[in-house]
């Protein structure tokens, strides 16, 4: 059986504020950040950060066209998908915690602009957010992300997913649920007033996918984002509509040396051709989340298929 390690975490590799980090690598060499900002003033939202090798960086400014205000003012997890000649950003937009939904925008460039198609991908989810566009080995494109769920055991915020259409605008089936809480770590917030009604409340959310050794492996993040108790956990499967499981491990990812609330991560390849791990951490200050990385090993074990836990 295999497992997954973070052997290495470097970082912050930016000072300013950079939440919800997607790495893209681009298919000509080089890679773009992109990011969450709780502050979007100006015409376009979703900073851009350029970088040859994972360790210098330099901003490209926003690149998102920023929408009307009818549909919110909160931009929230931006990642992009490189097809078709074209480059496709995810994202949801809403107002706090009410009414995001998943769209989608095209550019030509990976640095932008990035213009809105009109095209709401989750018109009957409840609340939808951190949109994850997977390709996997034969062709085909999927779309993770987080949606609430009320009416489960534990209600709160899970993942689902759902095939990509051709044209990289639409989803072509109706979305599966991927995996729903089930430790007490994931706790957001008890007795939270959300949807009109009162709920213990837990989270999962930004998913990522990697897929290695014949089998798909599901980072996520669980959860309140707010404080140190913010973590990453790993779920496995064969296929990626699942069936999804929980590992059974201590988080991937989780408070305690210079780390704190780590989470919201995503997955690239580095220089080298190895996997790394992109996630952000709180300042010390507590003022800022902040772009941090990690390499990550496969590894061989007779044991078990477990994902574990090395920060060095």
């Amino acid at each position: 059986m295999s497992s997954l390690r973070v052997t290495r975490h470097w970082g912050p590799v930016w000072d300013g504020y950079f939440a919800d980090p997607f790495v893209l690598r681009l298919a000509d060499g080089g890679y773009v950040a992109y990011g969450t900002h709780p502050e979007s003033d100006g015409d376009r939202v979703f900073e851009a950060l350029v970088s040859p090798d994972l360790e210098h960086w330099e901003s490209a400014g926003p690149v998102l066209e920023r929408l009307p205000g009818r549909f919110g003012d909160d931009y929230w997890a931006p990642e992009v998908a490189e097809a078709d000649g074209a480059f496709w950003m995810y994202y949801s937009v809403g107002r706090g915690i009410e009414g995001h939904h998943l769209r989608v925008a095209r550019a030509e460039s990976a640095t932008g602009p990035f213009h809105d198609l009109g095209v709401d991908l989750t018109p009957d989810e409840l609340f939808a957010i951190d949109a994850h566009p997977f390709r996997d080995h034969d062709g085909r494109w999927y779309l993770f992300f987080a949606r609430d769920v009320l009416d489960h055991e534990r209600p709160g915020t899970h993942l689902a997913v759902a095939p990509l259409d051709a044209g990289m605008t639409s989803l072509a089936a109706a979305p599966t649920a991927v995996l729903a809480p089930d430790a007490d770590w994931q706790l957001y917030e008890r007795d939270r007033l959300i949807h009109g009604r009162r709920f213990d409340w837990h989270t999962l959310e930004g998913p990522a996918v990697l897929h290695r050794d014949d089998r798909y492996w599901l980072t996520y993040s669980g959860g309140a984002w707010t404080g140190p108790g913010y973590a990453v956990g790993v779920a496995v499967a064969a296929h990626p509509l699942g069936p999804w499981t929980h590992v059974d491990q201590p988080p991937l990812l989780k408070s305690g040396g210079d780390l704190r609330g780590p989470g919201h991560n995503s997955l690239t390849t580095g220089p080298d051709g190895g996997d790394v791990i992109a996630f952000h951490s709180w300042n010390a200050e507590s003022t800022a989340r902040q772009l941090h990385l990690g390499t990550l090993r496969i590894e061989q074990h007779a044991r078990d298929g477990r994902l574990a836990q090395t920060i060095t």
